[in-house]
């Protein structure tokens, strides 16, 4: 009886993992408390995926640029195909990555370089743009992003990095295959990393490893990872409650959908 029960708690765990094996590498933790199922029954341990989903019809909220504090990140995606084609390579719904500054100010990297500008102009160009926040944002964290931001301002992009991720996209699966634990994960994430990204630093950056240097600048670190490795999808799944493919310090706290596209446009936003 003991024995048919525990196969088939087993069975569900299986088919978990071959699932994740047939869609490519994703990062997974084990939750060992799982709650109960029906009749109050121990459910026993279950394995978390990384979550790639993005929409505020699945638990999420909308909210309007006044929700937004000096500090925020913001993850957004275009259309085009150069969005697509990061979102593709990275498995994720968001392509870009932005700093709001507070006063209906951004600062961002972009082909030109990086550059702050009004907010509402930055969303007016973007189908989708969520943010998130540090739970240990202060007025001193917010005092050091600006700075950082002003001193960075017309700095170029670092075009070499963006070019290198594309292979890495596609190495690190090795590293974030299902049940690999954290420690792990992380060990191996950071090996390949730099090996393929190496991990020099200069002043040319690209979206994801400005926002990383800014909070890094400002005492605040989101994680120990070199700014160089981290992707727009890397910052997406610090937040709560999802399964970082780097270690992180604090997970961020979703604060909402600036933007999200109607269904018409869903096919070719997401």
């Amino acid at each position: 009886m003991n024995r048919l029960s525990t196969t088939g708690r087993r069975q569900p765990l299986l088919a978990a993992v071959l699932l994740g094996l047939a869609a490519g590498g994703c990062a997974t933790r084990i939750d060992p408390a799982s709650g109960k199922g029906m009749g109050g029954s121990d459910t026993g341990p279950r394995i978390v995926f990384e979550n790639r989903s993005l929409s505020p019809d699945n638990g999420g909220r909308r909210i309007d640029a006044s929700a937004l504090q000096a500090g925020d990140i913001l993850l957004t995606a275009k259309g085009g195909l150069t969005s697509v084609g990061i979102r593709l390579a990275t498995l994720a719904p968001v392509s870009h990555a932005a700093l709001y500054l507070g006063e209906g100010r951004v600062v961002e990297a972009v082909g030109e370089g990086v550059r702050m500008r009004e907010l509402q102009g930055f969303l007016d160009e973007e189908a989708t743009a969520v943010a998130f926040r540090h739970p240990g944002t202060t007025a001193q964290t917010v005092a050091g992003l600006r700075e950082f931001a002003q001193l960075k301002a017309g700095s170029r992009y670092g075009y070499v990095g963006v070019l290198l991720h594309a292979p890495f996209s596609i190495e690190r699966r090795v590293c974030e295959l299902p049940l690999v634990p954290g420690l792990v994960r992380d060990f191996c994430m950071r090996g390949v990393a730099f090996v393929q990204l190496g991990s020099g630093s200069d002043d040319r950056f690209f979206c994801s490893q400005l926002v990383i240097e800014a909070y890094r600048h400002a005492g605040l670190p989101l994680t120990s990872a070199n700014s160089r490795w981290i992707s727009p999808a890397d910052l997406l799944h610090m937040r709560e409650g999802d399964v970082p493919s780097m270690k992180v310090t604090q997970p961020l706290a979703y604060v909402g959908h600036l933007k999200y596209p109607v269904p018409s446009q869903r096919v070719a936003a997401e």
